[in-house]
């Protein structure tokens, strides 16, 4: 196997991959460095098990309401082997999709544990491809590893990780999640809807504590109608066993409190996975365990750049993707072809939560002037026709020059349909432009051009404001 190229990325997850893909498109000999599966975290443990197990989950849900429609279904009932099945049949296709890009784009795939030394050489060892190898640049994107928090008998049998959860055989009969943020939120839909009796505990003073207020107060009580016991505020002081499973003891409102669950999920975020990356005398500049680097990825070491979950920011698969894009383009002198800082909030739950751009408190604490147009998706026909639940389409825009500055979203389809904002506020469009557009009845993106017209006036299908 050769041991020199242009570009070594070590990690396949969303953002080593693209990183890999882009390059060698743009005409650099590259190699990827890989110990797992390739797609990492996102393709493996996270984003597309999460969303098939949420698609399954809504499914079984939807059969068991059919009557609403008019359909009846006896007996409706599910297998969670065939479940786990069909969310593996999902990994795999898209792995084996990843490995033979990486063939038809002449990249050479190399198995093993990489580690940077100290003269910039990469050693590979625990695989079919250990050996040193030698590039002229080097992108560090070994992502990242759920998060633990110092808290007594998180080390007890039953405690488990987002990793660990997908290796249960069976649905757990009660879990208890540590975590409210996105995580959190979609486990919590996921195993309730299968029949858990599902807690969360969360510390700050909502679930999704870093979105829009509507979407936080809209999405509580939906989870709570699905029988999800949610406390916001708390902090977990400890987690025993018992005989009847585990307890976690937390205190609400300067009341110690505990509830009993047969699992206990912590779901507190992801640290980066920088075991064993650094060889001996490697002292990359870090900050909490994060790689520090500069605008364009650049760590403190020549020729190594590091993007993704790895470094500071938001932990996002689409946003280690981009980033990876972006540095492949630097490396060949191109510029970048992506704004870096916009980046899609997305939670899949039901309905689906889609942000971007800033919100109404961040235009605050910024003085920024601005308008708002919301519409409330019960007066919207596609969303009255398949009984989805309360929801909205809120867009913010300068005052003054109607730009579009923000979107927030709680809706079906709500993470297809942000990318529209995302165009708008990455080309400055402002309101009037973007009314320009005829939406099609019914649909839910509808509820757009709805909003869109109350910014600086009145929807066609509201009420009078009062004035």
């Amino acid at each position: 196997m050769e041991n020199k190229f242009d570009l070594i990325v070590v990690g396949a997850g969303p953002g080593g991959y693209v990183a890999a893909l882009k390059a060698a498109k743009l005409g650099l000999k590259t190699a990827v460095i890989e110990k797992d599966r390739v797609g990492g975290t996102c393709l493996n443990r996270g984003c597309i098990p999460t969303k098939a197990m949420i698609h399954a989950t809504s499914v079984y849900k939807e059969i068991k309401a059919a009557a609403e429609y008019g359909i009846y279904a006896e007996g409706v009932s599910y297998d969670y082997e065939k479940i786990l099945a069909y969310k593996q049949d999902v990994i795999d296709k898209l792995c084996t999709g990843v490995e033979h890009l990486f063939k038809t784009n002449s990249i050479t795939y190399i198995k093993g544990k990489g580690r940077i030394e100290k003269d910039g050489s990469i050693t590979v060892t625990d695989g079919e491809g250990a050996g040193s190898y030698e590039a002229k640049h080097t992108i560090l994107a070994v992502g990242s590893k759920p998060a633990l928090i110092p808290i007594p008998g998180l080390d007890n049998e039953g405690v488990l990780t987002s990793d660990d959860l997908f290796k249960l055989e069976k649905v757990p009969k009660s879990l208890a999640i540590i975590g409210g943020g996105v995580i959190g939120v979609e486990f919590a839909s996921i195993f309730s809807a299968l029949g858990t009796k599902v807690t969360i505990l969360e510390a700050l003073p909502s679930i999704l504590a870093n979105m829009d207020k509507d979407i936080s107060q809209n999405l509580k009580l939906i989870l709570k109608k699905r029988n999800i016991d949610i406390h916001t505020g708390v902090s977990v002081s400890k987690v025993e066993k018992e005989a009847d499973g585990l307890s976690c003891h937390y205190v609400e409102k300067e009341k110690e409190e505990k509830i009993t669950a047969q699992y206990v999920l912590c779901a507190v975020g992801r640290v980066p996975n920088t075991e064993g990356l650094f060889g001996e005398g490697v002292e990359l500049e870090m900050e909490r365990g994060r790689v520090i680097v500069d605008e364009h990825f650049k760590t403190s070491m020549p020729g190594v750049y590091a993007i993704g979950d790895l470094i500071k920011g938001l932990q996002l698969a689409h946003l280690a993707s981009a980033q990876g894009i972006c540095l492949a383009e630097e490396l060949v002198g191109e510029e970048r072809s992506i704004d870096l800082s916009l980046v899609p909030g997305c939670v899949y739950t039901d309905p689906e939560i889609a942000s971007i751009g800033i919100t109404e408190a961040d235009a605050k604490a910024r003085g920024i002037e601005i308008s708002v147009g919301k519409f409330m998706m019960s007066a919207n026909g596609k969303s009255l026709i398949s009984k989805e639940e309360r929801g909205f389409v809120k867009i913010l825009a300068d005052k003054a020059s109607k730009e579009v500055l923000g979107a927030q979203m709680m809706c079906a389809r709500a993470t297809d349909m942000i990318g529209e904002f995302g165009t708008a506020i990455a080309n400055k469009l402002t309101v009037d432009q973007l009314l320009k557009a005829m939406r099609a009845h019914p649909t839910y993106n509808e509820a757009v051009g709805e909003a869109l017209e109350d910014v600086f006036g009145e929807c066609v299908h509201s009420a009078p404001k009062k004035k």
